[in-house]
């Protein structure tokens, strides 16, 4: 991504291992050597499959996972130096998640406003009451909330999208300045879908906030991202700008993608199957014509992973 700005999160190659049972240790990685970088202003796409690893970057970037290999840094700072309690309280006051099931984020004894006064308690704690109520009303105007109609309620009173946006509206109270949104809209119906994006959109480039937009969806992230990244077997196999990741695909596995997609002036044949293993088989015939070249920079703005050595 070339952008003249400092970036706020920078990864350099990062891996995570997960080891599992007792006796035989069975050794899983997650992520390979992932490398990107988050600028102000910007919404980034990381797409895969299930079991891709896209998660697993996006909890390490939360700083809830430790990268087992490699760094990731805050303005500059590796993530793995911030320990004290205070350091930790303002990383997660600038860093915030939002993940698929918006119920499981709240207390569901605690009213609307209170979980909002407990933003202030942790993060704020000498803010005076008429404050408090000012921008809590103002963050939930942001997000298209109704203050009077919202902040007397219990989570199990109000509906995903509306969770949702309580989420965002937090981040807004924080003044985050990234945003983890990991399948944030899964859980939703289509007709709230879009207003969530939208909304995350508008407040992207409004704040300047950073968000990594985690999803499996193709059509979503095409529509909501600057800059697009695709995961597949924890490695990052093409990155680039949106339009140019979307229009000119390089690696097997992105055309994969793509040709999943229904197109509607596609006549669909009942004899087309997916077969995984035609699929890794092209991508090694891939890795093997192109060895030795790695991460290329095919054009300024996109970049493709063209063999594994």
């Amino acid at each position: 991504m070339v952008d003249n700005r400092q970036p706020i999160i920078s990864v350099e190659n990062v891996t995570k291992v997960f080891s599992s049972g007792v006796f035989f240790r069975t050794l899983t990685t997650a992520v390979r050597g992932v490398s990107f970088a988050m600028y102000p202003g910007t919404v980034l796409s990381l797409i895969g499959e299930s079991g891709s690893g896209k998660t697993t970057m996006g909890r390490m970037i939360l700083k809830l996972l430790r990268p087992t290999a490699g760094r990731i840094l805050f303005h500059g700072r590796d993530l793995a130096t911030i320990r004290t309690k205070a350091e930790r309280r303002e990383f997660y006051r600038r860093v915030q998640g939002i993940f698929q099931d918006p119920f499981s984020s709240f207390n569901p004894l605690f009213r609307v406003d209170r979980v909002f006064d407990l933003v202030f308690d942790v993060f704020f704690p000498d803010t005076p009451a008429a404050e408090r109520a000012a921008r809590t009303r103002e963050a939930l105007l942001q997000v298209n909330l109704n203050p009077e109609r919202t902040l007397a309620h219990f989570p199990h009173q109000l509906s995903g999208g509306q969770l949702q946006r309580l989420l965002i509206a937090r981040a807004l109270l924080l003044n985050a300045e990234i945003l983890v949104a990991d399948e944030l809209i899964s859980m939703l119906d289509a007709s709230t879908r879009m207003g969530i994006l939208n909304l995350l959109v508008d407040i992207c480039r409004s704040t300047g906030m950073s968000v990594l937009f985690i999803t499996h969806d193709l059509a979503l992230g095409y529509y909501v991202s600057d800059y697009t990244m695709i995961m597949h077997q924890g490695r990052l196999v093409e990155q680039g700008a949106t339009a140019e990741v979307y229009h000119h695909p390089v690696h097997p596995y992105t055309k994969m993608l793509f040709r999943s997609v229904p197109d509607i002036g596609r006549r669909w044949d009942p004899q087309e199957k997916f077969v995984p293993e035609a699929v890794n088989r092209e991508i090694a015939e891939f890795y093997a014509a192109n060895r030795g070249q790695g991460m290329v920079q095919v054009s300024p703005d996109h970049a493709v992973l063209m063999s594994l050595e």
